[in-house]
């Protein structure tokens, strides 16, 4: 079907769309992977024994590191590393927790969020999923347990 006119496409950005756009790639580069590892702000205990090990490698021969400094730097490796750990127990028990709660959920009432703007939705939840965010099933719906607003007796 030939109409006769021809369709012009715009292909020049404006000032703010070009701005926009590098400040969208800029976050999205800063948020890849550089030298094998992701960029974060924050030292880590990797972070904390390369700069440990550099700072052996460069010193004085002739004024060595006090064994006390050393002593200390090490503790507070050993202490990076004990924090690092326990953080990592904590998901993993916030999860288990989030789990189990879901779970006691299995046959009562809730009153869920639809998230819809629709309002509640009332039901038996039937199931629920697994994980750290766990969700019920009401109905025929999964729904996250943070849209939960009220449990009901069975």
């Amino acid at each position: 079907m030939d109409t006769g006119s021809a369709i012009s496409l715009n292909t020049t950005m404006s000032d703010q769309e070009q701005a926009r756009l590098r400040m969208e790639v800029d976050t999205f580069n800063k948020s890849l992977v550089q030298n094998g590892r992701r960029t974060s702000q924050s030292l880590g205990k990797d972070d904390f024994l390369k700069l440990l090990i550099t700072q052996l490698s460069n010193q004085d021969p002739t004024s060595p590191m006090e064994d006390t400094e050393f002593i200390a730097q090490m503790a507070q490796f050993s202490s990076l590393e004990q924090m690092t750990n326990m953080n990592a127990n904590f998901e993993k028990m916030n999860t288990m927790l989030s789990s189990n709660q879901a779970v006691n959920t299995i046959g009562k009432t809730v009153a869920v969020d639809a998230g819809d703007g629709s309002g509640q939705v009332t039901g038996t939840v039937q199931g629920v999923t697994y994980g750290s965010n766990p969700q019920v099933l009401v109905g025929n719906r999964y729904y996250d347990m943070s849209k939960i607003q009220a449990v009901y007796g069975e």
